[in-house]
């Protein structure tokens, strides 16, 4: 097995499983490299191909009229973007925005060969519904923080990650990242902010935040 099947295997363990299927994959498809900041989709864009991420951070957002953005959900290495992957099984546009958050490697398939598989596939239905499946747990968990938590609240759940602010270091973000994150605008970041400071609890500097305590 060569070193790209290797290291699909091991990021897609549940198709790397089947070796014929694995080679099938990365024959059909098409390894790609994006720089950080490239848009990927943008909302209304027809999907012509789904991507398995091997490196890198994709972030998939909805812009309001207004500019405003909140995040949805993030595709790192070892996932597909469900999204893209129920756009191309209805035969549906791209509901939202999908960026390369950072440099990002992936395969690429064709989305006629992803519904060939829908069609044919056992083994890759299961593994499509599973992808579904999850990630609308977390779309689920987003809408209930959204209506029904306040802003202070998921500001300081958003603070306490301690793999995004690590405890007394600076982790380089804007408060425009942080309102686009949590769907708000960047005066009411700036205020909580300004408020946690005060408290003691972060400190503030040009681009950059220093979690100090935890604030929940």
């Amino acid at each position: 097995m060569g070193t790209l099947q290797q290291e699909f295997a091991r990021l897609f363990p549940d198709l790397g499983a089947d070796e014929g299927f694995l080679q099938s994959l990365l024959g059909m498809g098409q390894q790609v490299a994006l720089p950080a900041g490239q848009h990927i989709c943008l909302e209304g864009s027809n999907c012509s191909h789904l991507a398995f991420v091997l490196a890198g951070t994709g972030r998939v957002y909805k812009l309001s009229e207004s500019g405003r953005e909140i995040t949805l959900y993030r595709v790192e290495a070892g996932e597909c973007c469900i999204l893209t992957l129920s756009c191309i099984v209805s035969e549906k546009r791209f509901p939202a925005f999908a960026v390369s958050e950072t440099e990002l490697q992936a395969i690429v398939v064709p989305a006629a060969v992803i519904q060939e598989w829908m069609d044919n596939n056992r083994s890759w239905r299961r593994y499509a519904w599973n992808l579904i499946a999850a990630r609308l747990g977390d779309v689920i968990s987003l809408i209930e923080e959204v209506t029904f938590r306040r802003m202070d609240e998921r500001l300081g759940f958003y603070l306490n990650q301690e793999k995004l602010f690590p405890l007394n270091q600076k982790t380089p973000i804007t408060h425009q990242q942080i309102a686009a994150e949590l769907g708000t605008s960047r005066e009411v970041i700036s205020r909580l902010l300004k408020d946690l400071e005060q408290q003691k609890i972060v400190d503030l500097g040009r681009g950059w935040v220093r979690r100090l305590q935890s604030p929940m």
